[in-house]
C-alpha cells in the first residue's frame, strides 16, 4: 500500500498548493466568490461537472447499480439532465444577471424582499450538501489509512477548509480541473474497464445475474420520477450550481460548456451502474450496497492503480464539499448577515469584502465538520435539504424567469407553502417518503399562482431593470471590473 499512500499524499498536497496560489488571485469580491466571472469553456465545463459528480454520484452511484443493477444509474443520470437544462435553456440568462447568489436574483426580479427566506432555505440546503459530502471522507480514509470516522472526518474537512478559505472559487476552480482529470482517468478508463473484465464480461454477468438488473427501468417508475423532481429540478435552482455559472466569462460560455459537463454526467451515470454491476457478480453477499466501491477497488485493483482510483474518489467528494461550502458561506455572508448588518448599522459600507467572504468561509467549514461528525444519517438529513429547496424554492425562481406576472406576494407564499407543506408532510409520512416533494411542489405552484393573480403585478421599473439584466447590460462597476484576460 506505500505506492497507494504517496499517491494520497502528493494529492492532498497539491490541493493545499494550490490554494495557497489562488489567494494570490483573489484580490476582490468578484475574483474571490465567482473567480472573476471569467472562465472560458474548458475550464467551466472541467468545474461544473465536478461540481454536480460528487461522493453520492460516485461512491452511491456505485451502489445503486449494486443493488438495482443498470437501472440504478438513474439517480446520476437524472443530475446530468438536470445540469443540460439548467445549461440549455436557463445559464445564459442567469449568467448575464452578474449576481453572487439566487436571492440576489429573486430580489432582482420581485423588486426585493423575496430574498431573505429564500437565503434561510438555500443556507440550510448548501450547509447540509456540504455536510453530507464531508461524512463521505469517513469510508475513503478508513479504506486508505484504517482511520476512526471523526479524524478522517476532520482530515478531510480541514483540507478543503483551508484551500477554500484561502483562494475562495479561484482555488477550487483549479483544484476542481485536477479533480475532474483524476476522475475521468481514476473511474472512466481504469476502474470501469478492470472491474467489468475481473466480472468475467458482459457475457458472464448476464449469466450470473437476474434479468432485472438489465432492465433500464428496473429501479422502478415511481422512483425514477422522484429522481427528477429531486435531482433535475434540484440542478436548476441550488446556489452551489449557480455560483458556477457566474463564474462563466459569456453566456454563450454557460450554455455550451454546461452542456458538456452534462453529457459528462450522462456517461458517468452509466458507468457508475456498470461498475456496481459487475461488484455484484464478484461480491454478492455485501452487508451494504455503499460498500460495493470500496471493496471492489481495495480488492481487485494492483497497487498504484488502487490508489489513483481512490483519490479519483475523494476527488469528486472533495469537489461537492468546496462547492457547497463557498455556496453556504457565500449566501450566509451575502443573503443573511449583510442584511443583518445593514439593519444594525444602515449605510455601514466599511469592511473588507474579501477579508469577510473568507471568514465566512472558515467559519461555515468549521460548523459543517462539527455537524458532520455529530450527524449519523446523512441519507434522511440531504433529503430534508433536498425536500426543502425543490418544494419551496423551485415555483419562485423558475416562475420569476418564466412567468411576467408573478409578484413577491406570490414568491412569498409559494417559499412559505412549500416549505410548511414539506415538512408537515415529512412529519407525517416520514422524511424518506416520495409525498412530501410531490405535494410540497404542487402547494407552492397553487400558492404562486393564487397570490401573484390577487396582487397587483410587479412594478413596472422593476420588471425594466430585470430586463436590462438579464439582456446583460450591467452596471458599469461591475463591467468594468471584469475586464481582464479570460481563463482557459
Amino acid at each position: 500500500m506505500a505506492v497507494d499512500y504517496l499517491v494520497i499524499v502528493v494529492y492532498l498536497a497539491g490541493m493545499l498548493a494550490m490554494g495557497w496560489w489562488g489567494m494570490r488571485r483573489a484580490r476582490s469580491k468578484s475574483e474571490f466568490l465567482v473567480a472573476g466571472r471569467r472562465l472560458g469553456p474548458a475550464m467551466y465545463s472541467g468545474t461544473m461537472a465536478a461540481i454536480v459528480l460528487g461522493g453520492a454520484s460516485t461512491i452511491g452511484g456505485v451502489g445503486l447499480g449494486y443493488q438495482y443493477g443498470l437501472s440504478g444509474a438513474w439517480m446520476v443520470f437524472t443530475i446530468g439532465l438536470g445540469l443540460l437544462a439548467l445549461s440549455v435553456f436557463f445559464s445564459a440568462r442567469i449568467a448575464r444577471l452578474k449576481v453572487y447568489t439566487v436571492s440576489e436574483m429573486l430580489d432582482l426580479r420581485y423588486g426585493g424582499r423575496a430574498g431573505v427566506i429564500s437565503g434561510v432555505v438555500m443556507w440550510a440546503y448548501t450547509l447540509m450538501l456540504a455536510v453530507t459530502s464531508t461524512i463521505a471522507y469517513a469510508t475513503i480514509f478508513d479504506v486508505l489509512f484504517d482511520l476512526n470516522r471523526t479524524l478522517a472526518i476532520v482530515l478531510g474537512g480541514s483540507i478543503v477548509v483551508a484551500y477554500s478559505t484561502l483562494g475562495g472559487m479561484w482555488s477550487i476552480t483549479l483544484t476542481d480541473m485536477v479533480q475532474f482529470v483524476v476522475t475521468t482517468i481514476g473511474v472512466l478508463l481504469l476502474l470501469l474497464p478492470i472491474a467489468v473484465v475481473k466480472a468475467g464480461g458482459f457475457g458472464e454477468m448476464k449469466a450470473q445475474l437476474p434479468t432485472e438488473y438489465f432492465d433500464p427501468l428496473g429501479i422502478g417508475g415511481e422512483t425514477i420520477f422522484t429522481y427528477v423532481l429531486i435531482y433535475t429540478f434540484g440542478m436548476l435552482i441550488g446556489q452551489d450550481i449557480w455560483q458556477r455559472v457566474f463564474t462563466a466569462r459569456s453566456d454563450r460560455t454557460a450554455r455550451y460548456g454546461g452542456t458538456v459537463a452534462g453529457t459528462y454526467c450522462l456517461a458517468y451515470a452509466v458507468a457508475g451502474a456498470v461498475i456496481g454491476t459487475a461488484a455484484k457478480v464478484l461480491y454478492p453477499n455485501l452487508t451494504s450496497p455503499d460498500d460495493a466501491f470500496a471493496t471492489i477497488v481495495k480488492d481487485e485493483l494492483p497497487m498504484g492503480v488502487r490508489g489513483l482510483v481512490l483519490a479519483a474518489a475523494l476527488a469528486a467528494v472533495m469537489s461537492t464539499s468546496s462547492g457547497a461550502l463557498i455556496a453556504c458561506a457565500t449566501v450566509a455572508n451575502n443573503d443573511i448577515w449583510a442584511r443583518l448588518r445593514g439593519i444594525v448599522r444602515p449605510g455601514d459600507e466599511r469592511h473588507d469584502e474579501v477579508k469577510g467572504n473568507r471568514a465566512f468561509i472558515l467559519l461555515m467549514g468549521l460548523a459543517v465538520i462539527a455537524t458532520a461528525i455529530a450527524l449519523n444519517d446523512v441519507v434522511q438529513a440531504l433529503t430534508v435539504a433536498y425536500n426543502l429547496l425543490v418544494g419551496g424554492l423551485v415555483v419562485p425562481i423558475l416562475g420569476g424567469l418564466l412567468w411576467k406576472r408573478g409578484t413577491v406576494q406570490g414568491a412569498l407564499a409559494a417559499v412559505t407553502v412549500g416549505g410548511l407543506a414539506v415538512v408537515g408532510l415529512m412529519a407525517r409520512n416520514g422524511i424518506l417518503s416520495n409525498e412530501p416533494v410531490y405535494y410540497g411542489l404542487l402547494a407552492s405552484l397553487a400558492a404562486y399562482v393564487v397570490v401573484s393573480l390577487a396582487t397587483r403585478p410587479t412594478d413596472a421599473a422593476v420588471l425594466a431593470a430585470w430586463r436590462e439584466r438579464l439582456a446583460g447590460r450591467t452596471p458599469a462597476s461591475e463591467t468594468v471590473s471584469e475586464q481582464v484576460p479570460a481563463a482557459h
